[in-house]
Parts: C-alpha cells; sequence; structure tokens
C-alpha cells in the first residue's frame, strides 16, 4: 500500500519548498503534478520560480482539472508523486462551473486511488479556513470546499504537516 502525505498550512508558508524537500529525501524517480493554471504574467513568473526549485529529471505534470486522468497514467517506475495543489485544483474546477458534490467526488476518488497505488504521495494544500468569512458566495463556496477536501486528505493521510512560518509541525503520523 501506498503512502499518502498530506501538507497545508497558509499561503506563502512554506508548503511547496517543503514538499519538494521532502520529495527529495523519499526518491529520485518523481512525478511532480503542478494544478496551477497561469492567467496571467504575475502567475507565469510564480510558476517559473517554482520550476527553478525542482529537480530538472522530475516528470512535470500540468494538469489543473483531472487528476484521476493523471493518476491512471502513471509511469510504473514512478516513485513519488507530489500534487501541488489541492486548493488550485479546487479554484480551477470552481471557476469552471463545477458543482461543490462533484468537487468532493473528485478529491475523495482522488484520496481512496492514492492509497492503492504504488507510489508514495505528497498532496500540498491551503489552508483557508483561518480568515475572516469571505464577502462573495464564491469566496465562501471555495473557504467551504477546500476545508472540506482537506479534511478527506487528512483522514486519509498517514503523516500529515501543517506549515507555519517555513516551520513544519507534523500534526498525524500513522505507521
Amino acid at each position: 500500500m501506498a503512502k499518502l502525505i498530506f501538507i497545508t498550512g497558509g499561503a506563502r508558508s512554506g508548503k511547496s519548498r517543503f514538499a519538494v524537500n521532502l520529495a527529495k529525501q523519499l526518491a529520485s524517480r518523481v512525478t511532480f503534478v503542478a494544478t496551477a493554471i497561469p492567467k496571467d504574467e504575475e502567475m507565469r513568473e510564480r510558476i517559473r520560480q517554482h520550476q527553478k526549485n525542482r529537480p530538472a529529471h522530475w516528470r512535470l505534470v500540468e494538469e489543473g482539472k483531472d487528476l484521476s486522468l493523471i493518476l491512471s497514467q502513471l509511469d510504473v517506475s514512478c516513485e513519488l508523486v507530489v500534487i501541488d495543489c489541492l486548493s488550485f485544483l479546487i479554484s480551477n474546477l470552481l471557476l469552471d462551473n463545477t458543482e461543490e458534490d462533484n468537487i468532493i467526488k473528485q478529491v475523495t476518488e482522488i484520496a481512496g486511488k492514492v492509497l492503492h497505488l504504488r507510489p508514495t504521495f505528497i498532496v500540498v494544500s491551503n489552508e483557508v479556513g483561518y480568515g475572516v468569512v469571505p464577502a462573495t458566495r464564491l469566496g465562501r463556496s471555495f473557504r467551504d470546499i477546500c476545508g472540506r477536501a482537506n479534511q478527506i486528505m487528512a483522514e486519509q493521510a498517514q503523516e500529515v504537516y501543517l506549515m507555519i512560518s517555513g516551520i513544519p509541525l507534523r500534526i498525524k503520523r500513522n505507521s
């Protein structure tokens, strides 16, 4: 059975850096699944900076909406998969007018599938529940879906880390 490691935390808390460093320690044959969709130059620059911080030999898969498809096409030699990040996936699906129940269904399927695949999985997601109640319906929906999705991942994960100011706090470990 594969291992699922879930990393959550606020924006700019060091989640991606920690995920990359952890992946480097655990495996050499890594597939990095990037869910961000670059819609402007500032976002393209953020993506370029993230790419610079990853080993060049890692396989990169860019998929912002259908992670089930990616999971079904993993190379058998892959030792570890980093999914960065779940909250971007949710945002992409919401902006595509996907219903909340369908998003949660997809997240639940992903969480269940990864435990039956060979590689270790590291899933990164934003913790969005610490802020104020968003002023818009879309904002509240995003916050609520992320909260539910994060709970699903954390429940299935053998290890869960909360990133605070670049410091990883392990909050769950099942051997």
